[in-house]
């Protein structure tokens, strides 16, 4: 269950690209946003200040020439001749002292000021402080004028610095989004490309798996992977090898068997047709000599056609054939000439299909079940929403287990029901060579009311009917 849900390797490799680019865009934009920030609100304090000591330096000479001559107003020169920025104001204060508070003709008061950039000018300094004032952003600047004890305070606006930093940012941010996506889209087009190697070996393996054993793999141009497309050709080379070798082994035992089976069963069976000039003992030794050595004709007879199938050396001969009348000649010949056929509606009368390989599949489903399963009851004929052709068997025995179901269709494998009688251990496996040789699979399951119910399906090919 844990493989199942992790990730596939192609989505961690993008996701990887992913991640950096994401962890580098964010380290870049913050240290560029930061760095930006810093210097442009540097400069802008850095103005601010000049300017505020500059018009404070000229309200100083103002105050003094208001020493020298006390009709000199103070508040005119606010009014026309202190020029601040535009959207900017200033404000003249004495709180010490009780004088009244000038400031320029615009709404700037000084209550809008902070409150500890006023403490710090009241108590005989100076200071810089960032503040937003009716909404807007400000740079409030406190100059104390020691010799006339008052403070002089002015707001510069910093709208746009805060409208470049936002600027930045945003574009800051549509850059980081597109080196993500950019990143993410190399991430994915480099791991197909590293992983495309990797495809091409699974799907060479699994042509050889299905029985391409001459599925090579094509050379690379980079040595790495050029080393494992060797290394593969050479190990499909040696599997190639040895399994034509032991199938060759198989056909040759098979083939020379045949001479000495064929001689023997003649001879047992002269023996046997005349049982009676030999005592009743033999005759138990020669029923057994006899079963045994059909048994071993049978099993010979079917590993050549095993070994034929292995070899490739079988091609379908499609005909054009009567299914319903094929199948009862089939159950006929195999022992059930009076087995019930039951035809679903919809069946076509007839289909092209290779008529040894269907007798071979239906005769030894029959002949199981005769054998082991308590005798064929029903043959079921009927077609599929996938156009194929599903033939059922079943039978009254004990049925199959199903730990068992896949592996009684391997050579030699019997089911515990069969264990203890007479067969070859061949016939389920041929069942299952000749249906994927047809284009179809076979399968057992259970019986409605007990029993086994082994189902065979065949591709229709140019249905009549």
């Amino acid at each position: 269950m844990a493989r199942d849900r992790s990730l596939r390797l192609r989505a961690r490799v993008t996701l990887f690209f992913a991640l950096i680019a994401l962890f580098a865009g964010t380290v870049l934009i913050g240290v560029t946003y930061g760095f930006a920030r810093n210097n442009l609100l540097q400069e802008r304090s850095t103005s601010a200040t000049q300017q505020a000591f500059e018009h404070a330096a000229d309200v100083a000479t103002l105050l003094d020439a208001v020493q020298a001559d006390p009709d000199v107003r103070v508040q005119p020169f606010f009014d026309s001749e202190l020029r601040t920025e535009p959207g900017g104001f200033a404000v003249l204060s004495s709180p010490s002292t009780g004088t009244r508070t000038f400031q320029t003709d615009t709404n700037g008061r000084l209550s809008d000021f902070p409150l500890e950039l006023t403490r710090r000018v009241n108590a005989q300094g100076s200071g810089l402080q960032y503040a937003d004032i009716d909404g807007e952003p400000f740079v409030a600047v406190g100059v104390h004028i020691r010799r006339h004890g008052v403070g002089y305070f002015e707001a510069f606006p910093a709208g746009n610095e805060r409208s470049t930093l936002t600027a930045l940012l945003t574009a800051l941010g549509l850059g980081g989004i597109g080196t993500l996506v950019l990143a993410t889209l190399f991430g994915f087009s480099t791991s197909r490309r590293l992983l495309r190697p990797l495809s091409r070996v699974a799907d060479a393996a699994e042509d050889i798996a299905s029985g391409g054993l001459d599925t090579r793999l094509e050379g690379e141009s980079d040595p790495d992977l050029d080393r494992l497309a060797s290394s593969f050709n050479d190990m499909a080379d040696a599997v190639q090898t040895r399994i034509e070798r032991e199938a060759r082994f198989a056909s040759d035992v098979s083939h020379e068997l045949r001479s000495p089976i064929t001689a023997l069963t003649a001879a047992v069976e002269v023996l046997d047709a005349r049982r009676s000039d030999i005592p009743e003992r033999t005759q138990q030794a020669l029923d057994v000599v006899v079963s045994q050595v059909r048994r071993f004709d049978s099993m010979v007879i079917d590993l050549l056609e095993l070994s034929r199938i292995d070899a490739g050396a079988t091609e379908l001969n499609i005909e054009t054939l009567d299914i319903v009348a094929l199948t009862h000649r089939v159950a006929a010949r195999f022992g059930s000439p009076d087995i019930e056929v039951e035809v679903r509606r919809g069946t076509p009368r007839e289909i092209d299909v290779d008529k040894v390989r269907f007798e071979r599949v239906l005769g030894n489903l029959i002949e199981n079940a005769n054998h082991h399963g308590g005798g064929a009851e029903l043959v079921e004929v009927a077609p599929t929403r996938h156009a194929m052709l599903r033939i059922a068997v079943e039978d009254g025995g004990p049925g199959v287990a199903r730990s068992e179901r896949d592996r009684i269709f391997e050579r030699f494998a019997r089911g515990s029901a069969a264990r203890h009688r007479i067969g070859t251990g061949l016939g389920l496996a041929l069942v299952a060579e000749h249906s994927a040789a047809m284009g179809g699979a076979v399968w057992v399951e259970d019986r409605a009311g007990g029993g086994a119910r082994f189902v065979f399906e065949i591709p229709i090919r140019g249905a009549h009917g």
